[in-house]
């Protein structure tokens, strides 16, 4: 049982308390993006007003003021996701720029012939950099698909092979709102020798991430879903793979020393943190840790349980209305995609727009899978730890409005 007060936790979250086309906002495209508490916007605005200086160039004081704040948030990413050393924390633009850091160094492995497994249900930061690295490389991408709104594991076992090298999954769909179980996986991917990767993006705010004890090699996630700014991110990567794998961009503050026909990179995890970094929106994502920790993410998980155990039956239960996914709550996060028996999910979207409700629409950047469920699109509503079961409520009866209103113009 979660301990959040989430009518509470709303009280730093200024954006929620506006109308909308009338109505009081009801914020459910967390999927997305998240709110911001004024925590993180106050540590934003410290930053600029007060320490704004370059990192690891200056002595001055508020350049060593600036480096102590963007390197305690590194600390405070290491022990959040339980990584052995900073070394092992990169700050990349987001989960995006870290999935293609680590298909780049794919490329420096795969031949001819080798194999990279990914499923179906991957967001496209998944898919199109694996594309690209076996056009360059030779190698071949291969799909696991579903089976009951889950991933097949029987599929996977038979595709796994001495030639997978990589595979590559979502830790929680933002479509179908299914948790994957990584640990199993990467325990099967070593066993075959290969490289297990982590798109952590719906999962690192939503529930306690140890990637020692996930034994992943590389896991990724994004600030601004997790409370955080837009433009900060995480790869995590094992020591040994980062010191093997080649900085993807190159210039100042990654060199080590500069010859005229050579150079040389700084140790981890600086050697591929090239340029000025986003130096506010590091320490802003460390702010939002903190707020996490505070609130405890086993008591978040619990919390975001608690919704989707009270709404996702109700959805079922509404004629006309298909959710996707599992159908138990407690194979579900707090990710519902649906759509309504003859409407498109755009006209649903902004219908429940009207009613002062935020949801997503459209192929979530997750095109094959959408594909593969046989629909063009669908309408997603996604909660965090500052929705409450009014708000359940308020999506529930905007559905049935929108129901009703297209019933009676159809």
């Amino acid at each position: 049982m979660s301990l959040l007060d989430a009518k509470k936790i709303r009280q730093d979250f200024g954006i929620l308390d506006q109308m909308v086309n009338d109505e009081p906002l009801v914020y459910l495209d967390n999927a997305a993006t998240t709110q911001k508490p004024k925590q993180v916007l106050e540590t934003i605005q410290h930053y600029y007003e007060t320490n704004n200086a370059n990192v690891h160039r200056g002595v001055h004081t508020l350049a060593e003021r600036a480096t102590a704040d963007y390197e305690a948030a590194r600390e405070k990413i290491r022990a959040f996701i339980n990584a052995k050393s900073t070394k092992e924390v990169l700050f990349t633009r987001g989960t995006t720029t870290a999935l293609n850091w680590v298909a780049k160094f794919a490329g420096q492995i795969l031949q001819p012939g080798d194999e990279i497994l990914i499923s179906i249900m991957e967001h496209h930061s998944n898919i199109i950099p694996w594309q690209e690295v076996c056009k360059q490389t030779g190698a071949k991408l291969v799909y696991v698909y579903l089976r009951d709104g889950r991933l097949d594991m029987e599929d996977l076992k038979e595709k796994l092979s001495p030639k997978t090298k990589f595979v590559s999954l979502a830790h929680v769909s933002n479509v179908l709102g299914c948790v994957n179980p990584v640990k199993e996986i990467a325990e099967l991917v070593h066993q075959v020798g290969g490289y297990m990767v982590v798109d952590g993006a719906q999962s690192a705010p939503h529930m306690t991430i140890d990637v020692q004890d996930l034994d992943c090699d590389f896991f990724a996630f994004s600030g601004h879903k997790m409370m955080g700014p837009t433009g900060i991110g995480v790869l995590y990567g094992k020591e040994d793979l980062l010191n093997l794998m080649n900085p993807v961009e190159f210039g100042g503050e990654m060199i080590d020393f500069v010859y005229e026909q050579e150079a040389t990179w700084k140790e981890l995890p600086w050697k591929f943190e090239a340029g000025t970094p986003n130096i506010s929106g590091a320490i802003a994502l460390g702010a939002a840790i903190d707020y996490l920790v505070g609130l405890g993410m086993d008591n978040v998980h619990a919390y975001e349980q608690g919704l989707v155990d009270y709404v996702l039956p109700k959805f079922q239960a509404i004629e006309g209305v298909t959710v996707y996914g599992p159908k138990n709550p407690r194979e579900h996060a707090g990710v519902i995609a649906f759509n309504i028996d003859g409407l498109h999910p755009h006209d649903v979207a902004t219908a429940l727009d009207y009613e002062g409700v935020a949801v997503r629409a459209g192929h979530h950047c997750a095109q094959p899978l959408i594909n593969h469920l046989g629909i063009s699109s669908a309408a997603r509503a996604s909660f965090y730890i500052y929705n409450t079961k009014e708000d359940c409520d308020k999506l529930l009866d905007a559905i049935q409005k929108t129901k009703e209103f297209f019933n009676g113009t159809l």
